[in-house]
């Protein structure tokens, strides 16, 4: 099963941008704009994980974690917090409230993705996979090597990222916007034809003489990887 996501943030925009990214790593994920909401939602179904702001209309999210840790039911839910506050006094006001982790805006998505996999590895080992298989292909998160039937492939950390991210929602089919967001960051101003030349560096070193691609260029709409690779191989 999925590992469940809950959302817990005022922003729309960051909202639909962290469920997005989330989604495509294969968690299940809902979200709520208020904290008595949350609270609610909460006495409701326990969620594996929370992200949680800290300033949040109807009840702050300091409050609402420290319910949480008051709880038996959650008590030992994983929380990471959201906020603006970057001074230490806050961090640690908000670690000593019971938040497993820290984040402060603006963030790199992939960094908060390893943390929420990491936080999940610790709490929830079960739900968090390391090794991502598709066809011959397997990708290991924790060694960070890649293997195509029993050759081994030699990425760079940017194609291991790429490549990471792509097999984790075969199928779907990521704009080089989204990929330069997920992949490199969205505080990392690049142009979007260099997310051709890592891909194309990507499909070298995966592709032999007469295997097939499992990557598929979609004109006009960017990239994904082919859900239908692990069929043909």
């Amino acid at each position: 099963m999925p590992a469940k996501v809950l959302i817990v943030e005022d922003e729309e925009a960051l909202t639909l941008l962290l469920r997005y990214n989330l989604e495509a790593e294969g968690y299940e994920v809902d979200s709520v704009a208020r904290g008595d909401e949350a609270e609610i939602r909460l006495r409701e179904s326990i969620p594996d994980l929370v992200l949680l702001d800290w300033m949040l209309p109807g009840l702050s999210g300091i409050e609402l974690c420290r319910r949480i840790r008051m709880r038996p039911e959650t008590e030992r839910l994983p929380v990471i917090m959201l906020t603006a506050r970057g001074e230490e006094t806050e961090r640690v006001r908000g670690l000593a409230t019971g938040a497993d982790d820290y984040v402060v805006k603006p963030f790199s998505v992939p960094e908060l993705s390893a943390r929420v996999r990491a936080l999940l590895r610790r709490a929830k080992p079960d739900h968090v996979a390391s090794l991502l298989k598709a066809g011959d292909i397997s990708l290991d998160r924790e060694t960070k090597r890649v293997h195509r039937g029993t050759r081994e492939i030699r990425l760079g950390p940017t194609e291991f990222r790429l490549l990471e991210f792509l097999m984790q929602a075969p199928g779907r089919v990521f704009a080089r916007e989204q990929l330069l967001d997920s992949v490199w960051g969205r505080d990392v101003y690049i142009d979007e034809r260099t997310v051709d030349v890592h891909v194309g560096r990507l499909r070298k070193a995966m592709n032999r003489t007469r295997e097939i691609d499992p990557i598929r260029t979609v004109r006009g709409a960017g990239y994904s990887f082919d859900e239908t690779f692990s069929k043909q191989n």
